[in-house]
């Protein structure tokens, strides 16, 4: 069997288990992207969090306070660093055995990735590993994410009701502050409810575990839409296909520079409000 019918098959069976003939609504749409952006948001923010709180101490404990605390931001610029790779590799995903899989795998390895850190052992028992593994970790993180953007987002926008487009194509960008407001509630609970040496030593990894089951809502949720008639249409018509690296590189090379450092002040301030000030 070829890829290319493996693909079919993969996606005929999704389609069978979702599909009861009725048109998905764009608030169901919604309601899936919401949930599937929540999850990634999640799964970093829970890092981002750890990255200021718990890893200056538990991986960086060998520097005063404030270089482990930017040895840890540099370990988390690795997932933005390996988002190209991601692509790349979830592109050639997509075409061997198709979107359901990609999705699968991505969602999978997102959440197998953010689970691993919570069972990541610190300086005092495996040394320079410790930094080793929570890097390779985070660049694992990177490369799901860029598997994970799916094209739902576009979907919603283009199914919006008449004259709404722009608040349906607002509503995925609710998954950061969701994923934000999910992770620091956990971490807060943590740190109100034990004492420090507790949570540094086994309180801190309850988050990431969550992690993992957040993400298996989010893949029903998400699979559920991109099996859709609707989604399926839009990928034929090529409003949602994957172009070669790169020929795209080639015919909108400028273009790509400007959009990729166009929401960079954007992006670091948002960071920078919601993270760095935990480090105070």
């Amino acid at each position: 069997m070829s890829a290319h019918a493996a693909s079919t098959s993969f996606e005929d069976d999704a389609r069978d288990l979702h599909d009861h003939g009725k048109k998905v609504s764009p608030g169901e749409i919604a309601i899936g992207v919401v949930i599937g952006r929540t999850s990634e948001f999640f799964d970093f923010f829970v890092y981002a969090i750890a990255s200021v709180i718990v890893f200056p101490t538990l991986v960086f404990p060998y520097v005063d306070r404030l270089q482990g605390t930017i040895y840890s931001f540099a370990v988390f610029a690795l997932a933005f660093i390996a988002r190209p790779l991601g692509s790349v590799i979830f592109i050639a995903v997509d075409r061997l055995y198709g979107r359901s899989a990609k999705l699968t795998i991505a969602l999978f390895l997102l959440g197998t990735a953010t689970v691993a850190m919570g069972f990541l052992p610190g300086y005092a028992q495996v040394g320079n590993w410790s930094v080793v593994l929570l890097s390779i970790l985070r660049i694992a993180q990177g490369i799901a994410l860029a598997g994970a953007w799916d094209g739902l987002a576009s979907l919603l926008s283009l199914n919006a009701p008449e004259g709404r487009r722009g608040w349906y194509a607002m509503l995925p960008q609710l998954g950061a502050p969701f994923g934000l407001l999910v992770a620091s509630g956990l971490f807060a609970f943590f740190v109100a409810t034990l004492p420090a040496a507790d949570f540094i030593d086994w309180g801190w990894r309850y988050p990431f575990f969550v992690a993992f089951a957040i993400n298996v809502v989010a893949l029903f949720a998400r699979l559920r839409l991109v099996v859709t008639p609707e989604f399926t249409t839009l990928f034929e018509s090529r409003a949602l296909q994957p172009a070669p690296v790169l020929d795209t590189i080639r015919a909108e090379g400028r273009t790509i520079v400007l959009g990729a450092f166009a929401p960079l002040a954007s992006f670091a301030l948002f960071h920078m409000v919601t993270v760095f000030p935990l480090s105070w």
